[in-house]
């Protein structure tokens, strides 16, 4: 797009310049502060000075797009290997967790944890008479607030829970 606009802008000067050549070789007397020439064509040196400022902003702009995509293609590399670098550490915490659940359900299938097994079937047997005790505790006060048969602790109300390990 940069091209096309440079050629348009070149190519209306160069038609500028050959219709209105005359003018633009017509001498004029010129001062640049230190040097005074008395007379040169002010209009073809404007003429070239344009054309050489559409060239130099040209080539600069070049420039400039070419070290944007320098630095995009640098940024894109850096997060190609950081990606790489976070799946291969990703990786080895799965592999890391596979190998730790793995021994912990060899652990269970070889009965090496029957110590942690028999405490918590303790810890389920005193939940489960706790719970009797206070269920008992229940029915005795409601049938007491009731005025049902007096309370009596013959019979607990006993809850089985089912121990599958």
């Amino acid at each position: 797009m940069r091209t096309i606009v440079l050629i348009a802008g070149l190519v209306f000067l160069l038609i500028f310049a050959a219709l209105n050549f005359s003018a633009l070789m017509a001498p004029q007397p010129m001062n640049l502060g230190f040097i005074q020439y008395i007379t040169a064509p002010i209009g073809l040196i404007m003429l070239l000075v344009a054309v050489f400022a559409a060239l130099l902003f040209y080539f600069w702009a070049g420039i400039s797009n070419l070290k944007a995509q320098a630095d995009t293609a640098k940024l894109l590399r850096d997060m190609e290997s950081l990606r790489v670098s976070l799946d291969s550490q990703e990786g080895s915490r799965f592999a890391e967790l596979r190998s730790h659940l793995d021994t912990r359900m060899n652990a269970l299938g070889t009965g090496d944890s029957s110590s942690e097994l028999r405490a918590v079937n303790a810890r389920i047997d005193g939940m489960q008479r706790d719970v009797n005790l206070q269920l008992a505790q229940l029915d005795d006060y409601l049938k007491a607030k009731l005025g049902d048969a007096p309370a009596t602790r013959d019979r607990l109300g006993e809850v089985k829970l089912d121990k599958r390990f």
